[in-house]
């Protein structure tokens, strides 16, 4: 067996009405799957990281004629050949968002040939998942009861768990957060996140799991005052409280709080992830299996994780195909612990499976049990969504 092409597809999905973070304004959404094709007519699908619109060149230019004839089977192999032939413009950015998506369709390939769901493949830890609901983003005119009734939404629903935003302060002691556009909307005090946080607990009740994102917005003075002013709230953790590079930082708030410190997806491979585990500046562990190089990278970085005993929790942040892969990834880590289930409207994870995946009443994702990921693209969607 060989591989004959590889495709990527530009995918977005308009937000209306927009929705912040402390990161920046989300207006659309975007994905870029990926299909490899097999000699034998098995196409295996993947989701890469956007990169800001620029992974599909590094994909089809770069690393496509390094594949071509290739057994797809040997993927270890071919991944070694890619980060070895691009070391010196790869390693952590672009490129590592499209060995992502490259990867995790080799996987789904592996999968069919094996007639194995993935997770199984990978030796199974277990057939469903947790997943928590990701929302409570900031809105123009989105006041504290409305983000309560959004959580209660979800608990009403059967998660167990949320993750909302917090951070877009008028000052963060950093200028990260005011660099992003949009910047001056939904700005709030800190006091008011507070509320937010307050009501949101009110909301879940005291045993769900509640955990809130700075998406980097805070200096480590800052995120230690706050960390403190939200303990009464129990937090299941704080996610990224300061700039992804500021590793000694995240280390000074993670030895201050007593609420674990998760992060940081935007952290790229192994090495980097390295630094930040070795270091202390995560309690949880959180790749992005599109922008870090696919399951091949994060089975690596989840195995240091586990050598450093730390849990592991997958960002999925974007659509169908990566929230399916990430939960089989999930499902294959032995100390994986939840699995991210964004709830913000968006036809790229609603629209684009035949099949959607969805909660059970306990707030769990049953694995798919077909061959490979287990999911089919609805063509449909695909066309309607796609900007190529």
């Amino acid at each position: 067996m060989k591989i004959v092409d590889i495709r990527a597809i530009p995918l977005s999905y308009r937000c209306e009405p927009p929705y912040g973070s402390a990161g920046g304004v989300q207006s659309a959404r975007g994905a870029l799957l990926v299909e490899v094709e097999t000699d034998d007519g098995i196409v295996g699908i993947g989701e890469a990281g956007t990169g800001g619109g620029s992974t599909r060149h590094v994909i089809e230019r770069q690393l496509r004629p390094l594949l071509l004839g290739e057994d797809p089977l040997l993927i270890e192999g071919l991944w070694q050949k890619i980060f070895a032939r691009t070391r010196q413009f790869g390693r952590r950015g672009i490129v590592m968002n499209a060995l992502g998506g490259i990867d995790i369709a080799l996987w789904d390939i592996a999968g069919k040939v094996a007639r194995l769901p993935v997770y199984r493949l990978l030796g199974a830890c277990r057939d469903r998942v947790e997943a928590y609901a990701s929302g409570g983003f900031y809105q123009p005119g989105k006041s504290v009861e409305d983000l309560a009734a959004e959580a209660e939404g979800y608990r009403a629903r059967g998660f167990r768990g949320m993750k909302m935003k917090i951070g877009r302060n008028p000052s963060t002691q950093t200028p990260l957060r005011h660099l992003a556009a949009g910047a001056e909307l939904c700005e709030v005090e800190p006091e008011e996140d507070i509320a937010r946080v307050a009501a949101v607990r009110r909301a879940l009740g005291p045993k769900a799991k509640l955990m809130v994102d700075v998406n980097c917005a805070w200096s480590p003075a800052m995120a230690i005052e706050m960390g403190r002013a939200l303990e009464p709230y129990n937090l299941y953790w704080i996610e990224e409280p300061v700039a992804t590079d500021d590793i000694d930082g995240s280390a000074r708030v993670a030895g201050a709080l007593a609420t674990p410190i998760a992060g940081y997806e935007t952290e790229i491979g192994l090495y980097g992830f390295r630094e930040l585990i070795s270091r202390g500046a995560v309690d949880i562990v959180q790749p992005d299996l599109a922008w870090s190089g696919g399951f091949s990278e994060c089975r690596r970085i989840a195995a240091l994780a586990q050598a450093h005993h730390r849990m592991v929790a997958p960002h999925a942040f974007a659509g169908a195909v990566l929230l399916a892969a990430s939960l089989h990834f999930a499902a294959a880590t032995p100390n994986a612990l939840l699995l991210e289930f964004d709830q913000n409207p968006n036809g790229l994870r609603e629209e684009l499976l035949k099949e959607p995946l969805g909660i059970d009443a306990q707030g769990m994702i049953a694995l798919p049990q077909r061959p490979g990921l287990g999911i089919e693209l609805d063509p449909g969607a695909v066309e309607r969504y796609r900007t190529d």
